[in-house]
């Protein structure tokens, strides 16, 4: 007796993954939880519904349709998460422009991107009168301000105005959204339509387009919601916390969290432009307890004099995008912020792992848990990850046989916007490439060692820069440190250290007292000799990208022809 497949019933729904349905559960949850803004916006959920419904309206009456493309080019706000959901769920992609890229940069990724509207906000101007004449496209612009501030007629106020950058704006965003229909209904469609396009910051060649669906965005909201939800103890993210984010939002969807806060219903706070003082002030006056930022803004919100006034316990803190020194992870744990790495990448929406511990580890020593939590960490849910040989070959799991990161989840991007060659690259063997070298120990515990592009190759020997980085932040006089491998005629590479020193050891702080605290090391059997940098050089500042990572191709152009160590 043959055996056939059930059929659903004709009026059964699929429930294809759309991002409007993460809106489901905070309506009914949580309606009355507000959103706020630094600007001086304030609106509870049921508005921010209405107010997505007013701007998807107010889109379509500009002529877009779906599959046509929205651009934004905004400070953090409760504007971008309007946009979040709004123009993904009418159907259109929203291009979430980098505005710390160079103005001929800008321009690329608005040609390429094939922008049809432009939200611009009223600072961006003088770059926007740089690029407009060079954009290809017919495309049609609306203004964004804060304060209630309204241009007048000369700056381009309202539907035909023009402002100093020469742009004619068919509106002002919340003019716009004041005629809009805040009850615009939302149809299904396909859940692997686009939603988002965004560029990378790559350090060499062009911007690279990345781009994400709708069932990837909803699939790794419900990843990430789940493994900030598994722990006990610590780094959990839960629907009482008060969140805002601290990476901007034009970078892989703010991490992608503000989903997850939304369709948790949390309260949330966006700050506008970064600045320490005005971050502090906020974590301070909103309580704000979840947030998640670079390195670089960690330090900058620790070293303000500001931070001295402000109770910083309660935080919970994912620091990502570059690895977390384990000088500025005792900085912040003296502070009693809960810090903990996360780890993806643009192209992995980012998600791969989080460096989270179980209840046993939080009884070891301070010691013991800064060198956890400044781990790559584990995988999250969904998430497959393996460390391959040049040959795609699994190396052992023993926590020192190191090679490439490769990882498959349903959230990754499955290529390059209209370049298939670097498509195929990236996903050569069935496997996305992270570029990442590192291992994976028996406790599951993943660890980067190096981009393969930045590991040290000096006399057949391999240093990895982020180790050597991580010592040296160890040093007490140590604000921010960078590692380079720089041309030497004998050994083809050796380490270049780079320090800003701390403020208190400015003027003071010493390349020898430097190298003999990494000797110390060698000393104790824990690192080879080999380690040791032959220079070090203090300066004031390390140059970082658009998104605060170190720059090392800037560093290596700048730094790689430099004389002796004057220390």
């Amino acid at each position: 007796m043959s055996r056939s497949e059930p059929r659903p019933a004709p009026s059964a729904y699929g429930f294809p993954l759309l991002i409007r349905h993460l809106l489901h559960t905070t309506l009914a949850h949580a309606p009355d939880r507000e959103i706020l803004y630094a600007g001086g916006a304030r609106h509870d959920y049921r508005a921010f519904r209405r107010r997505i419904g007013r701007l998807a309206s107010a889109l379509d009456r500009l002529g877009i349709r779906p599959g046509d493309t929205v651009a934004m080019m905004d400070w953090d706000s409760h504007r971008y998460l309007e946009a979040f959901f709004a123009v993904p769920m009418m159907g259109a992609v929203l291009h979430t422009v980098n505005v710390r890229l160079s103005p001929e940069q800008i321009l690329y990724t608005i040609n390429h991107a094939e922008d049809d509207v432009l939200m611009v906000h009223a600072d961006f101007l003088p770059v926007l009168a740089q690029i407009r004449d060079r954009i290809e496209r017919t495309v049609r612009y609306v203004l964004l301000t804060d304060n209630d501030e309204r241009p007048g007629p000369a700056e381009g106020s309202g539907a035909g105005g023009r402002s100093g950058s020469g742009v004619r704006f068919e509106a002002e965003y919340e003019a716009m959204l004041a005629a809009g229909d805040p009850d615009r209904p939302f149809d299904d469609f396909d859940e692997s339509a686009r939603a988002t396009t965004f560029y990378t910051t790559g350090t060499t060649g062009l911007p690279k387009g990345v781009y994400f669906s709708h069932r990837q965005l909803v699939l790794h909201t419900f990843g990430f919601m789940s493994t900030l939800g598994w722990t006990g103890g610590h780094a959990r993210f839960h629907r009482d916390d008060v969140y805002m984010p601290m990476t901007p939002m034009f970078h892989v969807h703010g991490w992608g969290i503000p989903y997850v806060a939304t369709l948790m219903g949390v309260r949330q706070v966006y700050p506008g432009r970064y600045a320490p003082e005005k971050l502090l002030e906020l974590i301070d006056r909103e309580g704000v307890t979840f947030t998640h930022c670079v390195p670089t803004i960690l330090h900058m919100l620790l070293s303000h004099p500001a931070a001295r006034r402000v109770d910083l316990s309660r935080l919970k803190m994912i620091v990502g995008g570059a690895p977390m020194p384990r000088g500025l992870a005792k900085r912040a744990l003296d502070r009693g912020i809960d810090v903990f790495t996360g780890y993806g990448l643009s192209e992995s929406c980012p998600l791969i792992a989080l460096s989270q511990m179980d209840a046993r580890h939080l009884e070891g020593s301070e010691e013991e848990q800064i060198v956890l939590r400044c781990r790559t960490g584990r995988p999250s849910p969904l998430v497959e990850l393996r460390v391959v040989d040049e040959e795609g070959r699994d190396v052992p799991r023993d926590g020192r046989t190191t090679g490439e990161v490769v990882v498959r989840a349903p959230w990754l991007t499955q290529g390059y916007l209209k370049e298939p060659d670097r498509s195929a690259e990236l996903w050569r063997g069935g496997y996305m490439h992270t570029g990442d070298i590192g291992y994976v120990g028996e406790d599951g515990y993943l660890q980067i060692t190096d981009r393969i592009k930045d590991v040290i190759k000096s006399g057949g020997e391999w240093i990895s820069s982020l180790d050597l980085e991580d010592i040296v932040s160890q040093h007490e006089g140590v604000a921010e440190v960078a590692a380079i491998g720089v041309p030497h005629e004998t050994w083809g590479e050796r380490p270049l250290v780079l320090v800003v020193p701390a403020p208190d050891h400015a003027g003071r702080l010493s390349g020898d007292s430097i190298r003999r605290h990494v000797q110390r090391l060698v000393d104790q059997g824990l690192i080879s000799r080999w380690v040791v940098p032959d220079r070090i050089l203090i300066v004031e500042a390390i140059e970082k990208t658009s998104v605060g990572k170190i720059d090392k191709k800037r560093l290596r152009e700048k730094y790689g022809a430099a004389g002796p160590d004057p220390s």
